[in-house]
């Protein structure tokens, strides 16, 4: 007898990105109780299966959902405020003196207009790292998305807690509050070498272990930021971290931009994970991340946006395509990061990278995350190989479904979890309030 699922999905393509990287023709994908009770050629499935309702897609292509390994949500409301500057006059001239100011409110709203966002191009999940980061949680919930939240650690004070003592505290109680919570969990997020001390970090690394959850913090962004800490520490960044006992399988290390081979090797041996950021970074003219040697020494790599103050969007299939475009440039060799090796660090990569290497994949008894694209558009035609189309030609505003456990959070249009002219004028008054706080 066919069993019942809550949706059934046809489409004309299907990318699971199994481990056999499959692309399968005619596909169905069955989904029950949030997660993919069967996936396969859509002769199989449909006959198996009673939905309460289903979709046939048609000219579509579905993929996992996208998981963002690193960003700041709440940062839209500094979206192109101060562009065009390098990384630290851009953090202590126009980011940081507004963030003194900071509201829970306002970083709430800045992440539902991030939510939504990255709804709307496939994103179900997101590695987030700010303030008031129980707002960023909530925003991420009531839009039905999937999170990695951690508060940012600071050897200052900041609007949120007055020192990271606290901050680390407030992360020990919501670990007991997230356990058996399905789509939002948390990290350990210590800001960075040059805003910590070497206690705060190895409080924030005794906690993760504790914990069980990820230790995140910026790494190696820039050779400025790798002369700053030779200053005051007498060492580059990753050897520091390899001095204080801070690397490891847990721990993920966003941008690495600034790497020897030596301090490639040292990660890969650690299996530490990176957050690859190719927008933020040459828009900051941070650098070149070594991404190509990264991979090739087996070092786990996922694509992260960066906030959206600094890319200036939350679109990862333009990460994608930076990701590949930046670095066969940047060593003029065409092969340095394929098509295939881009899609794997937006998906299985970043939900590795970020602790949770159920997403970014597509498998029956797995999450049923995922996003379809219309293949009509085009600038999708003609379709000789799909994981090329979706790298070097998809814009990400092809989508047309976006599902997260089991649930449309987007459907030709129109969004489950967000009113769009509301959103519009909330977003109009916090860009006001910015603006009055801004030196």
């Amino acid at each position: 007898m066919p069993a019942p699922c809550d949706l059934l999905l046809t489409a004309d393509l299907l990318l699971p990105q199994d481990d056999a990287r499959s692309e399968i023709a005619d596909a169905a994908v069955a989904i029950a109780g949030g997660r993919v009770a069967a996936l396969g050629p859509a002769a199989v499935i449909v006959p198996a299966f009673v939905p309460r309702r289903r979709l046939d897609l048609g000219r579509a292509l579905i993929l996992p959902g996208l998981v963002n390994a690193h960003t700041h949500a709440a940062m839209t409301m500094f979206r192109g405020l101060a562009d065009d500057l390098p990384l630290l006059d851009w953090l202590h001239s126009a980011i940081f003196p507004v963030e003194a100011r900071l509201t829970p409110a306002a970083v709430r709203l800045g992440a539902r207009i991030a939510c939504a966002e990255m709804t709307r191009v496939g994103v179900t999940c997101f590695l987030d790292g700010y303030l008031f980061s129980d707002e960023v949680l909530a925003a991420a919930d009531d839009a039905g998305l999937r999170c990695v939240a951690g508060e940012g650690l600071f050897a200052f004070p900041n609007p949120a807690f007055p020192d990271a003592s606290a901050a680390l505290a407030h992360t020990r109680a919501r670990a007991g509050r997230l356990a058996d919570n399905e789509r939002l969990r948390q990290c350990v997020l210590p800001h960075a070498i040059y805003t910590t001390t070497p206690e705060i970090m190895r409080a924030a690394w005794e906690t993760a272990g504790e914990l069980g959850i990820p230790f995140v913090t910026h790494l190696a962004e820039s050779p400025g930021e790798t002369a700053q800490v030779m200053r005051q520490h007498g060492a580059r960044p990753v050897e520091y971290m390899r001095r204080h006992g801070l690397l490891g399988a847990r721990a993920l290390f966003a941008h690495c931009v600034d790497l020897s081979p030596e301090e490639i090797d040292i990660l890969a041996a650690s299996g530490s994970a990176v957050a690859h950021c190719p927008e933020s970074n040459a828009k900051l003219a941070s650098g070149f991340a070594p991404t190509a040697a990264m991979l090739r020494a087996g070092v786990v790599v996922g694509l992260g946006t960066d906030g959206p103050a600094s890319n200036n969007d939350l679109n990862m299939f333009g990460e994608m395509n930076a990701a590949a475009l930046t670095h066969k440039g940047n060593l003029s060799d065409p092969t340095a990061v394929n098509a295939a090796q881009a899609l794997d660090m937006a998906t299985r990569g970043a939900a590795e990278a970020i602790g949770w290497p159920e997403l970014g994949r597509l498998t029956a008894g797995g999450p049923a995350d995922l996003v379809a694209l219309d293949l009509d558009k085009p600038n999708m035609q003609p379709l000789h190989r799909p994981v090329s189309q979706l790298v070097y030609a998809a814009t990400g505003f092809e989508t047309r479904l976006t599902v997260c456990a089991g649930r449309v959070l987007y459907e030709d249009g129109a969004y489950a979890a967000f009113d769009s002219e509301e959103l519009l004028v909330e977003a109009a008054d916090l860009a006001a309030w910015v603006r009055s706080h801004r030196p």
